[in-house]
């Protein structure tokens, strides 16, 4: 009876290993499908390849969603791997977010604009809002037909709810002074200065590109409020408003990457990761 305890015993000795194990396994295996995928795109694109993927995650043992966003970590990891990156080496990213914090968003814009080779985002679903304002530092936008943009219009209020700027401005507009709260006329004052910085960071990403016309005409498509935060700008309309820039396709090897990007359990893991290759040239 001893003897079959202590094998019992054992036994779930193993379960318990196994079932502990076996999530960190998969997760590794997981990582080097990824970089497989990272690697043969690179190869491909002769460029060095980052992505800035967010989905929203559970707690495995809570089932609470979590939902990611840039933010400054992101910023940090990429603003890295573009320094590696050699001045001479293409370079793509590849965005999947629903925007995030818009400092984080503009440190990214214009250290990719900032890459002496050229720059190409690639979006196989969307990139909304700061995603929008770093597919706008690149020098070539690819989207999936289906793809969409979004406004980079400033959002400001507190932790509670957030609000479009150019809505705030339209109340103290509509109402009489002495009709208006002081934490109204200050969102107001705030939400003038966010409108006119925003327009000016995107003159700077997209100045060089368009002519004064055109740069204005897609400076107040996007940053003035004529649409909703969460409005999507298809494919077809960015061809449009961006001219030659998108292109409404993507390598086939951006979707088997995506295919490894599902929903984990975990409560946090990078949603930055890049493989520095080095293409390599032919002569003739």
């Amino acid at each position: 009876m001893n003897g079959f305890e202590s094998i019992l015993s054992n036994i779930w000795i193993l379960i318990f290993f196994f079932l502990v194990l076996m999530p960190k396994i998969q997760q590794w295996a997981l990582y080097r499908a990824r970089r497989r995928e990272l690697t043969r795109l690179a190869k491909r694109r002769g460029a060095n390849v980052i992505t800035l993927i967010h989905r929203e995650e559970t707690i495995s043992f809570l089932g609470i969603p979590i939902s990611r966003y840039i933010d400054i970590d992101d910023s940090e990891e990429v603003l890295r791997a573009i320094r590696l990156t050699p001045k001479d080496t293409p370079l793509d990213i590849i965005l999947h977010t629903p925007g995030g914090i818009a400092l984080a968003a503009t440190q990214i814009a214009f250290a990719l604009k900032g890459h002496p080779g050229k720059k190409t985002v690639t979006i196989p679903h969307y990139a909304m809002s700061g995603g929008t304002l770093i597919a706008l530092a690149a020098d070539a936008i690819m989207m999936d037909p289906n793809a969409v943009l979004g406004p980079v219009d400033p959002q400001l209020g507190d932790q509670q709810r957030l609000y479009p700027a150019s809505s705030i401005l339209k109340v103290v507009e509509q109402k009489k002074i002495d009709e208006i709260e002081d934490r109204t006329l200050i969102l107001a004052e705030e939400s003038r200065k966010a409108i006119r910085q925003m327009k000016d960071t995107v003159r700077q990403l997209i100045g060089d590109k368009y002519p004064e016309e055109k740069t204005e005409e897609i400076v107040e498509d996007l940053v003035s409020g004529k649409y909703t935060h969460d409005f999507p700008i298809t494919a077809e309309e960015a061809c449009r408003l961006l001219g030659d820039c998108v292109e409404a396709e993507l390598p086939k090897e951006v979707y088997s990457l995506m295919g490894l990007y599902r929903m984990e359990t975990r409560p946090r893991r990078p949603s930055v990761e890049f493989v520095p290759v080095t293409p390599i040239r032919r002569n003739g």
